[in-house]
């Protein structure tokens, strides 16, 4: 642990796929109380260049067969998983029993027995367990929450929102749903977890459908669109459609007895963000530029670090997302509502939790892509 609180918390990055190399890596430069210490991937390419780029040696570059000897190197605080869904039960798990702090891209894990496994095993050896909600950090968003809880459109009523896009062949998100592929893996889990921050609240019931393309070999092993409702305490109801053979949206809209706010774009991390209120006769607006929204992640959880103090988003926060995917997929497969029991994080997001800074230019990408590098239609 860092011997005093002004010393920056020291992260090894675990993956250094397309998320890592265009959000997370670069992140370090906006965040003044974290530092990059060291790089974990199999691929030597990346690890040299990536190493080069963002100055990391040699001696701090390892291969996922040498993680057991980072774990043993007293060399990080703390490690930002950005592997695989199907990969974050293990790494966790091991890092949380060497007694490193982990902040881990969502979802969680692929099941809830899984994230349970990992809050726990994180709350045994005394480490802080962080799910890397962006969301919970941007202005927009939490002005949202901010406005609901105001009562400024009344009493909330219902969520309408809607995530998609035209994923290219062959892109990880397309991996079957046992290995956190699929649509509600990806991106329903936004518009999960809008809902719940919206009402502050959990979901009691859900009816889900998924279709995909016939004949489109993309969607051979997870859906390529699926559609959920969601029943709330206090007769309120969210919904959302998510896809990845569709045009690109990404936006939700809360809807009050006497007004609503409309997010449009609402979730994406590389582009601006748009936010409107109406209420009565009155309506507001404003866009929000392009910014960056992983620094705040990073300078949040390592103040928590520092602090000793239990982050918001937490282990729970994922675990409860994951219980809803998995209630959501099993009513699509089943045709069937399906009741929820979701757990409940001790703490919600709130609107101190804004934290901005600079966005910056894609950096080149070393051996990964994102999901819409492609020409299909």
């Amino acid at each position: 642990m860092p011997e005093t609180k002004d010393t920056p918390i020291r992260y090894a990055v675990v993956g250094l796929g397309h998320i890592a190399q265009v959000a997370v890596l670069p992140a370090f430069f906006n965040a003044e109380n974290s530092t990059l210490t060291a790089l974990v991937s199999s691929d030597e390419v990346k690890l040299a260049k990536l190493g080069a780029r963002y100055e990391v040696g040699s001696r701090h570059r390892y291969r996922y067969e040498d993680y057991d000897k980072l774990l043993e190197d007293d060399l990080v605080d703390a490690v930002y998983i950005a592997l695989p869904n199907h990969l974050h039960h293990d790494y966790v798990t091991r890092s949380a029993e060497a007694g490193l702090h982990v902040l881990c891209e969502k979802p969680l894990g692929v099941t809830a027995e899984e994230c349970q496994e990992m809050v726990e095993v994180c709350e045994e050896n005394d480490v802080q367990l962080m799910t890397a909600y962006r969301l919970h950090f941007e202005e927009a968003n939490l002005e949202a929450i901010n406005t609901a809880r105001r009562g400024d459109i009344g009493e909330p009523r219902f969520v309408q929102a809607s995530f998609s896009q035209n994923v290219k062949p062959g892109d990880i998100r397309l991996e079957p749903l046992e290995k956190g592929g699929g649509t509600i893996y990806d991106m329903g889990i936004y518009c999960i977890n809008a809902a719940r921050y919206l009402f502050g609240d959990d979901p009691t019931e859900v009816v889900a459908f998924s279709e995909s393309k016939t004949g489109d070999e993309r969607f051979s092993d997870c859906d390529e669109m699926t559609t959920a409702i969601l029943r709330f305490p206090r007769n309120r109801i969210a919904s959302f459609t998510t896809s990845f053979g569709a045009w690109e949206t990404s936006t939700y809209r809360l809807v009050g007895t006497q007004g609503e706010i409309v997010l449009d774009p609402a979730f994406g991390y590389a582009t601006n963000l748009a936010y409107e209120l109406h209420a009565g006769d009155k309506s507001a607006g404003r866009t929000l530029e392009k910014r960056d929204q992983f620094a705040p992640e990073l300078i949040y959880f390592s103040e928590c670090i520092r602090r000793n103090s239990h982050p918001e988003p937490d282990g729970y926060e994922g675990w409860g997302d994951v219980q809803i995917i998995e209630a959501i997929y099993e009513s699509a497969a089943t045709g069937q509502p399906v009741q929820l029991d979701v757990v409940e994080p001790p703490k919600r997001p709130d609107v101190n939790q804004i934290i901005t800074r600079p966005g910056f230019g894609k950096p080149d990408e070393i051996g990964a892509s994102g999901p819409k590098d492609w020409d299909g239609q």
